[in-house]
């Protein structure tokens, strides 16, 4: 891999990650911007005990534009657009609309590939590890900004989920605190170990694989599987068989098994519904243990991938329970779950 560090018009930083180490990326912005200015601002609510990021410049973000004004494809003679190259394996941009900026955090824009009309899982295996090495390599990166204090790499495919742009990408935020979910996530693990001397993270997929009901499928060093209490009506958690804190300590092997067992998810998520119905929204998750949280090297690293869709044409609506008292109904039980994403394996 060969990475590029550039800049656009407007100072934001631009990332070329490539796959061929002779590349030369040279290609500069013409563009007459002004220097990004946000009103990101953090809130602690009182009652509750979490952060809200107000971020009201949001209102002028980039909105469904046609195709051939997609900002995030390659630029070409007489448009240019946030990628000045004219293309690009995998690139890495400073939002210019962040929900997070300066002393309350960063947020980044990871471009999959310069095709607007592939998805993910029409990525190569070799595309996909080189998104792999980008997110590890943005997570290390941010590790060393001091208003970060954990790194969430995700991507929001479909209409549905609320996606604005249609060309394949997804983010990276860069908090500048511990989200609730990871420190439910921290009580909980600390609660075990105290309870059992276990691990919680490795005490869960091992049930997982004992059961066997709700694995979708394994490889040598991953495992995915539906979980006992999913939230979502198709929920599936990717584990590597190592635990790993976060994305910068997996090892070469699950490195390299990686496309295959994701890519084969992603590819049962657009059959869940039967030939002929649209791409699966979804969205994929990339659980990582924040730097410097106490005994985060008990953290199990995992990906979770879940679709809103609860069965053709209808939606899982977060409704009153779900919104209002945080509490999750599901209609499909997880054991049904996977056994359909069992029965959609790729041929």
């Amino acid at each position: 891999m060969k990475k590029t560090v550039t800049t656009l018009a407007d100072g934001r930083e631009l990332i070329y990650y490539d796959s061929a180490d002779d590349t030369v990326r040279d290609a500069v912005d013409p563009r007459p911007l002004d220097a990004v200015s946000t009103s990101s601002e953090i809130r602690h609510d009182a009652l509750l005990g979490d952060s809200v990021a107000i971020a009201s410049h949001r209102q002028g973000r980039t909105y469904h534009p046609p195709a051939d004004e997609c900002p995030l494809c390659p630029s070409q003679e007489g448009r240019h657009s946030e990628i000045p190259d004219t293309g690009y394996d995998v690139a890495v941009f400073e939002n210019r609309f962040p929900s997070l900026a300066g002393d309350s955090g960063r947020c980044e824009v990871v471009c999959f590939t310069s095709d607007h009309d592939v998805s993910f899982a029409g990525l190569t295996d070799d595309q996909a590890a080189l998104v792999l090495e980008a997110w590890t390599d943005r997570t290390a990166d941010l590790a060393e900004l001091p208003q970060v204090a954990q790194v969430f790499c995700f991507e929001n495919r479909g209409a549905e989920i609320g996606v604005t742009l249609g060309h394949p990408h997804g983010q990276i935020y860069g908090y500048p605190f511990v989200t609730p979910r990871t420190e439910q996530m921290l009580r909980s693990m600390e609660t075990h170990r105290a309870v059992t001397g276990r691990n919680l993270f490795d005490d869960v997929v091992a049930r997982e694989l004992a059961d066997g009901e709700r694995v979708v499928l394994e490889g040598e060093h991953w495992v995915a599987f539906v979980p006992y209490a999913a939230h979502w009506p198709y929920e599936v958690h990717l584990h590597p068989r190592r635990r790993v804190p976060d994305l910068r300590e997996l090892d070469e092997a699950a490195r390299m098994e990686f496309p295959q067992v994701y890519l084969e998810l992603l590819r049962r998520f657009d059959r869940i519904f039967g030939p002929g119905e649209p791409p699966t929204p979804y969205i994929s998750a990339w659980h990582q243990a924040p730097f410097k949280a106490p005994g985060r090297e008990e953290f199990g690293l995992h990906l979770e991938l879940f679709t809103i869709r609860r069965t053709t044409g209808k939606l899982k609506f977060l409704a009153g329970s779900e919104s209002g008292m945080g509490v999750f109904i599901n209609d499909v039980p997880p054991e049904a779950a996977a056994q359909r994403l069992r029965e959609v394996a790729s041929e």
